[in-house]
């Protein structure tokens, strides 16, 4: 059931959110291939990231994002110094923003424009990078999913921001 957008609570939900920053850009080529790190990449509405094998996929899952700080989190969890984006097969990792503020939201990030689809929950394939553990030790700080609403540039000094 939909909050009452009088309420309260949906007041607070819809309220301004501080701007964030991309730090790090990984397109993963093909299922279970190496991510390649880039400084910058082209989203295609309807898509996702040009070159990443999710953007031959209309979907949900068209964009992968992670805050840096959950990677901080994650790495305190498995008793690590730190943990690499690579690890967790994310396409990019934002600094300043808390991404869950973004549920149903579009959001500008660099050129683009992108609207969260989810979250992005961990797989059984954190086990096998992190050991046992490691797929608790990412859940509830996977990130989220989007949709490229607008293809446009994004890159290294790409600021992101809600919309209304």
């Amino acid at each position: 059931m939909p909050l009452n957008p009088e309420s309260p609570l949906a007041r607070l939900m819809n309220a301004p959110v501080k701007q964030g920053a991309v730090v790090w850009i990984g397109l993963r080529i093909a299922r279970r291939a190496p991510l390649r790190v880039v400084g910058a990449a082209r989203a295609v509405a309807g898509a996702g990231l040009e070159g990443d094998h999710y953007s031959r996929r209309d979907g949900n899952r068209q964009v992968t994002l992670i805050q840096a700080e959950s990677l901080r989190a994650i790495a305190s969890h498995l008793g690590l110094d730190d943990v690499s984006p690579l690890d967790l097969r994310r396409n990019i990792v934002t600094a300043g923003i808390n991404l869950h503020a973004l549920k149903d939201r579009r959001f500008r990030i660099g050129d683009a424009v992108l609207e969260a689809s989810g979250e992005c929950h961990p797989c059984s394939r954190m086990e096998e990078t992190f050991g046992v553990g490691g797929y608790n030790a990412v859940r509830g700080f996977g990130g989220i999913t989007a949709r490229v609403v607008e293809g446009g540039a994004i890159d290294l000094t790409s600021v992101i921001e809600a919309l209304r």
